[in-house]
């Protein structure tokens, strides 16, 4: 779960001395020192400050040098007040951004061996502030932050934003030319009939279809031209497929039964979604959905007197997650929603992020709905949590099972967010005895704290400072020491700063000695169903160590390969691109030029965001380490 940046001038000072300070997500560092080095703020501290605030927050610190790749030290700023008076004076100016999110205490000035740096945390633009832009154009000033850098907003997204900012509720809109022809009747008949249940003495049950959809909000009319139509929310829970997909093109709904060892959902064992069999709106999916997600819970039954009741805290909590995910989507987004259920866990996402910090959505009390209509009309026939109580109860009930608390990620590129619910003890004991195994008699000897966070890299994929810190009462200080010591003794190694870090087990080594590029794309193929990438074993030894002159059987694979792995993505992870770095550079050194035609990124992302970097953490090596500058330097994996 994404967390608020925090890094104190303490933090600071421990990372300046163990030589630890790095960029990441929410860190950005900065040399600010200006022409005369009596310190100036520099024009791209607003396109992060942009991208931070459109994003989770983050940091920034001026003051340092970065003396190699990825490598910081603290320089200082002799007239730090001199930046900070800069600073004000630009965020206030209307004609260089657009709103100022800062207070006074989020900038500070803190010292390290008689040098002074800045410190300034931006937080997290809320709803009503977003687009922070740089300049005039929201258009062509719009920054999000992604991985280590800041990329320009799309137009999309940044429409996007506008719509979320100005539109409280993105469902009460009228849809012009949208008639209740374009509803299916066999579905409002269905829902009135349980709303009829619901609320056995309510006086809508006495109106007409086109009153009850108007008391319900699936109807509305402009006051000021008269026009009367559907609402949104009217289309999408009573909606014909066509209809839906004229007024939201990228509308798409998928429930998936998966295995528990099935992680790409090619191994499905049932699926429903939107295929034109049925009506496809959201009422008719929550009620077939709902009843696949119930299908074979293992939870027992809670008496309530001589009575069973079969609606357990797992039920509920499963019902409350379905309700919010058809409820917070943003159905202009590309993103479709999707259902996932295994025997070990439950995952929910839909298009668009979060309206609120998730932190304050967990602790409850905090409500803004994206699509309020739809949320009432849920709530009307029982479904769904009072406002701004739907999470902490899927928590609250989670961990009433001694389950591992839910996770929420969101992701910004495409904008969607997940809900995953694992049906697993913090400590599985299968996991316990595949730590047990991995580390030998040293993994007893750890503290408790210790133990769950490699369980959580285990189960998770990794694990961070603010997801431990949910799961146990351990002192936060404490707990940031517990996590340094694992990265120290070699358990886990780690990416970003203090409390902001990503911790995951160390990368595995490369191959031996003999490790070739045949024997990299074997693995590859073993790993990529119906690969095609082949490379002939006598290819293998025509590849000079100059690489001036790839033969062309080698550099057609290699092509193929990259293509293979990207799908034509123009976006891809920074794991996948350093795997592909290194299977690439297996057994030989290639030049930066020839690895930007390859990767097809321009040389400079290729050397600073990937080769600098993975030089730095030894996963390559140069092959002239004694002038990187040289201008046939090659990169080679290291063995």
């Amino acid at each position: 779960m994404p967390s608020k940046p925090q890094m104190s001038i303490e933090d600071i000072a421990e990372l300046l001395d163990s030589e630890d300070l790095a960029e990441s997500t929410c860190i950005e560092i900065k040399k600010a020192a200006g022409e005369d080095g009596r310190g100036h703020l520099p024009e791209s501290f607003f396109s992060t400050y942009s991208a931070f605030a459109n994003t989770q927050g983050g940091i920034i610190l001026l003051g340092f040098q970065e003396v190699s790749p990825g490598e910081f030290i603290l320089i200082g700023i002799a007239e730090p007040c001199r930046v900070i008076d800069q600073l004000w004076s630009t965020l206030n100016n209307r004609e260089k951004v657009n709103i100022n999110t800062l207070k006074d205490d989020n900038v500070s000035i803190g010292s390290h061996d008689g040098k002074q740096y800045i410190r300034i945390i931006v937080p997290p633009a809320r709803r009503e502030q977003k687009p922070v832009y740089v300049r005039k154009n929201p258009l062509t000033g719009t920054y999000r932050r992604n991985f280590s850098g800041d990329y320009l907003c799309d137009e999309a997204t940044v429409k996007r934003m506008i719509a979320e900012q100005m539109e409280i509720s993105r469902d009460a809109k009228l849809l012009s030319h949208f008639t209740e022809n374009d509803l299916d009747p066999a579905t409002l008949r269905a829902y009135r009939n349980l709303f009829r249940i619901t609320k056995p003495t309510h006086p809508w049950n006495s109106l007409d279809d086109h009153e009850f959809l108007r008391s319900i909000g699936g109807l509305t009319q402009d006051r000021a031209s008269g026009e009367e139509g559907l609402t949104l929310a009217g289309l999408l829970m009573f909606g014909k497929l066509r209809p839906i997909l004229d007024a939201v093109p990228y509308y798409l709904l998928d429930y998936q039964e998966r295995r528990a060892d099935d992680d790409d959902g090619t191994r499905w064992v049932d699926r429903f979604t939107t295929d034109g069999t049925w009506s496809g709106n959201l009422y008719d999916f929550f009620q077939i959905v709902i009843q696949k997600l119930y299908r074979d819970l293992k939870v027992p039954f809670k008496l309530a007197g001589p009575s069973r009741i079969d609606d357990t805290p797992v039920h509920e909590a499963v019902r409350e997650a379905l309700t919010n995910t058809l409820v917070h989507a943003d159905y202009s987004g590309t993103v479709p929603i999707l259902i996932i259920k295994r025997p070990d866990m439950f995952s929910f996402r839909n298009p668009g992020t979060m309206r609120v910090p998730v932190e304050d959505a967990i602790r409850g009390g905090v409500s803004d709905c994206r699509n309020r209509n739809l949320q009432t009309m849920f709530d009307l026939i029982g479904y769904g949590e009072r406002a701004g109580s739907g999470l902490p109860k899927i928590f609250q009930n989670w961990k009433e099972q001694l389950w591992r608390l839910p996770e929420i990620k969101e992701k910004f590129n495409p904008e969607h967010t997940i809900l995953l619910m694992r049906m697993m003890s913090l400590l599985p004991d299968e996991v316990m005895k595949s730590l047990e195994s991995r580390f030998g008699s040293e993994f007893n000897e750890l503290a408790e704290e210790q133990k769950l966070a490699l369980a959580t890299v285990t189960i998770e994929g990794s694990v961070t400072h603010a997801r431990i810190k949910e799961m146990s009462d351990v002192h936060p200080h404490d707990l940031s020491k517990a996590l340094k010591d694992l990265v120290t003794r070699g358990f886990l190694q780690s990416a970003g700063a203090t409390r902001a870090m990503v911790y995951t087990f160390p990368k595995p080594g490369l191959p031996e000695s003999d490790a070739t590029i045949q024997t990299r794309l074997g693995v590859l193929q073993e790993q990529m169903t119906g690969s095609s990438v082949h490379l002939p074993n006598s290819s293998v030894h025509l590849v000079p160590s100059s690489v001036h002159l790839v033969p062309s059987s080698v550099h057609s694979t290699l092509r193929t390969l990259v293509d293979e792995r990207f799908l034509g993505k123009k976006k891809v992870s920074n794991t996948l691109m350093e795997e592909t770095i290194l299977i690439l550079c297996s057994g030989h050194f290639l030049t930066l030029d020839y690895l930007s035609d390859l990767l097809k990124r321009s040389p400079e992302t290729i050397r600073t965001h990937y080769l600098n970097k993975m030089v730095k953490r030894k996963l390559l090596e140069l092959k002239y380490p004694d002038k990187q500058t040289h201008p046939d330097q090659g990169y080679r994996t290291r063995e």
